[in-house]
Formats: structure tokens, C-alpha cells, sequence
């Protein structure tokens, strides 16, 4: 049997940390930025790291497992 391949499109948008979870850029930062407030440029420019919701897919994605942020409630 062939070894899996991970998704190389997705590897190339994601940086897996040490940990295990995976960090990626927000969306809405491309280009249309003149009418978006100080205050959301600045939050869009932090890396956000995957979500519990989330992690199931980009498991199945990549072949290998994975661990969702911090639930900050």
C-alpha cells in the first residue's frame, strides 16, 4: 500500500508548530484595506491557530494528528 500524501495546497498556506497545532494568515488582508479601521488591520495581522471545529478536516488534509488552540472562554 502507497504512503498517504498530505495536501500540499494546504501546506503551503499553514505552519504546523512544535505542538502540533497549526498556525495560518486571516482572510480579508489582500488588497480593499482603506475602508477597514485601524483596530481590524491590526487584529488581521496576527496568526490565528486552528479551531477545535476545524481540526477534524485538516487532519483527514494532512494525515496526521493534530491539536486545536486554546478555548479562551
Amino acid at each position: 500500500m502507497p504512503k498517504t500524501k498530505s495536501h500540499k495546497g494546504l501546506l503551503k498556506r499553514v505552519k504546523i508548530t512544535a505542538k502540533g497545532k497549526v498556525k495560518f494568515k486571516k482572510a480579508f488582508t489582500g488588497h480593499l484595506r482603506s475602508h477597514k479601521s485601524g483596530k481590524t488591520l491590526r487584529q488581521l495581522r496576527v496568526k490565528s491557530v486552528a479551531q477545535p471545529g476545524d481540526i477534524s478536516r485538516l487532519e483527514r488534509m494532512l494525515h496526521r494528528p493534530l491539536k486545536p488552540a486554546k478555548k479562551d472562554y
